[in-house]
């Protein structure tokens, strides 16, 4: 009989280890199939809530952030690229340029969550897209409609979600829920809400922990 987990995969749109991890993650649950299957949700984790509109220069940003030179974010880029690559995600070659506030994005995946459980993972993937691959304005309404629409979900809901404040408050207290938890860097894979696995990881490294922890 097939075994059944759940993972909440808690992560940020503008993470480029969450593509890597989400990516590889992905495939490992291909693998273990049909003897494991899985229910996978995601929770909202702000990497810098405090962006104000317009966001910032990312390499402005990962110097202030993490006191990084430009070798050394060039050298990072570069091996997000070719983990991408392995996994089968596309990161922009010429990178992001900017680097935006992500909360409204996250008000739409937790809509999604609720209502279309199936198209949450599209969307996800969609806004990742969006983000890494084709360097677009994370926080431009029309942008996030776009990724909306790719995902099969209906635009005008998703206008009017934007317009409002709806699921503000669900998605700080999911973000306050995880915090608490200790969990303060992300990708955080947390399977049957037990057991975590941190950072992007291989698509091995998922697979052997998910049929262990399925094997009991």
């Amino acid at each position: 009989m097939p075994q059944h987990i759940t993972i909440d995969f808690v992560s940020d749109i503008s993470c480029p280890w969450c593509a890597v991890g989400l990516s590889a993650l992905n495939q490992a649950l291909e693998k273990v199939k049909p003897e494991i299957t899985a229910t996978l949700r995601f929770q909202p984790f702000e990497l810098n809530p405090k962006m104000g509109p317009g966001g910032q220069d990312i390499a402005e940003h990962l110097t202030q952030k993490y006191r990084s030179t430009p070798a050394q974010q060039a050298q990072i880029r570069d091996t997000i690229r070719e983990r991408g690559a392995s996994v089968g995600f596309t990161f922009n070659q010429g990178g992001r340029g900017r680097i935006y506030n992500t909360f409204n994005a996250h008000r739409l995946l937790h809509w999604a969550g609720e209502e279309h459980a199936d198209q949450q993972p599209l969307l996800k993937m969609a806004l990742l897209n969006a983000c890494h691959r084709d360097s677009q304005v994370m926080d431009d309404t029309a942008v996030l409609l776009q990724a909306v629409e790719a995902a099969g979900l209906d635009v005008k809901r998703a206008q009017a979600i934007l317009a409002g404040h709806e699921f503000s408050d669900a998605v700080r207290e999911r973000e306050a829920f995880y915090m608490n938890a200790g969990i303060h860097s992300v990708p955080a894979v947390v399977i049957n809400q037990q057991h975590l696995v941190s950072g992007g990881q291989p698509a091995a490294v998922y697979e052997q922990v998910i049929r262990e922890l399925a094997a009991g």
